[in-house]
């Protein structure tokens, strides 16, 4: 099962084909084959990377769960 690499919960829905949003933290997660983004949802709808806050094991980790469901 998903977990939102950012608060662990595994309240994530699926907003897009390759798109995920937790409602734990409130954060989009994007997969893009073997690369996940990290997405803050602003106020105006836009969307800040915070894949700077996130270590490249953690991601592979959480792509390989996304692509084992």
């Amino acid at each position: 099962m998903l977990r939102c690499p950012n608060c662990n919960s595994k309240d994530i829905g699926k907003i897009g084909s390759h798109q995920f949003y937790c409602w734990g933290c409130f954060i989009e997660l994007t997969v893009n084959g073997e690369k996940m983004s990290v997405f803050q949802v602003e106020e105006d709808g836009s969307l800040s990377s915070l894949d700077d806050l996130f270590f490249e094991e953690e991601m592979s980790e959480e792509i390989q769960e996304i692509h084992a469901t």
